[in-house]
């Protein structure tokens, strides 16, 4: 394996390759078909929208996900090289690499489909492919590869045993069945916890973002900072607790990946020894310069640098 110095962050989770339909028109053009502004593939996934992120902001990164033996696969390696993610702990696998279609509206929102892939069907993260970097993001807690609770506990001590900052973003379960109280002799190692308003809502049963913030403190996470879109973040921590509000911007594009960079501008300003205020305020900048984009990695940063 690799030594503690090699990365700067592994950001573990999901890979998707995503198909993104943006500005459907509302009548077709001729008979049942329907003229779209773009219809084009990008690599995303939180795992892959972290990772560009960060690379994209000369980070050292790798991705450790699983991605079949597959064209879709393929073009998922090929895109994070080419941002300059490090993907040789990539694992290929005999299943079929998640695609998702996503249906992005003129206003940037969207709604997806996906199929049963994105269970990741054998595949399964072991504990030394997250050794030799300083953060460690679990890029979608309680969704696969996350979702056996005795594996994620594992994979977090494994993670805290080597000294790295730990990271988790947040994601509600596909069974409706995973309580806070599944991770909690492991919550105490969480330095930082990233749910948005919505993920937090569930699992703490509170309404307020305080309220929200206690609950998960009160299991022992050290900072947790509550993902609010166009209202910014709520974070609470030794620092105290405090909102950063978001930062404008004159056209949201594409919405896709937006809390993923939020993260990814996190982890940025905890590599430079920010405050918790100044990390926030990188992740709210990070993810407005996203969704004037399309795409959640990849093309989004492809377009940045144009």
């Amino acid at each position: 394996m690799c030594t503690p110095e090699t990365y700067d962050v592994i950001c573990a989770g999901q890979a998707v390759l995503d198909c993104i339909t943006r500005g459907k028109e509302a009548e077709p053009y001729k008979q049942n078909v329907y003229r779209a502004e773009t219809i084009r593939l990008h690599p995303g996934g939180d795992a892959v929208n972290e990772a560009s992120a960060l690379a994209s902001l000369g980070i050292r990164t790798a991705v450790v996900c699983g991605l079949g033996k597959d064209l879709a696969g393929d073009a998922i390696v090929r895109l994070l090289t080419e941002a300059g993610v490090h993907t040789e702990r990539i694992r290929r696998l005999a299943m079929d690499t998640p695609v998702a279609n996503l249906m992005v509206a003129k206003d940037g929102s969207r709604v997806s489909v996906n199929s049963r892939a994105t269970e990741l069907p054998g595949y399964r993260i072991r504990p030394e492919e997250l050794a030799g970097a300083r953060i460690v993001s679990f890029a979608s807690l309680f969704r696969p590869p996350f979702a056996d609770m005795a594996d994620l506990a594992a994979l977090i001590r494994a993670a805290a045993a080597q000294h790295a900052v730990i990271c988790c973003d947040t994601k509600l379960p596909l069974d409706g069945t995973i309580t806070l109280k599944a991770l909690e002799e492991v919550l105490p190692l969480v330095d930082y916890l990233f749910p948005n308003e919505h993920e937090a809502a569930y699992y703490t049963g509170k309404e307020t973002f305080p309220e929200m913030a206690a609950v998960f403190r009160s299991f022992g996470v050290k900072q947790v900072i509550i993902k609010a879109g166009a209202e910014g973040c709520y974070v609470s921590g030794p620092e105290g607790d405090f909102r950063v509000p978001a930062v404008p911007v004159e056209k949201v594009v594409d919405t896709t990946g937006a809390g993923d960079h939020f993260v990814a501008g996190f982890m940025a300003g905890i590599l430079q020894g920010a405050s918790l205020w100044d990390c926030a305020e990188s992740g709210v900048r990070l993810a407005a310069q996203a969704i004037t984009h399309t795409g959640g990695a990849g093309q989004k940063q492809a377009e940045q640098k144009q």
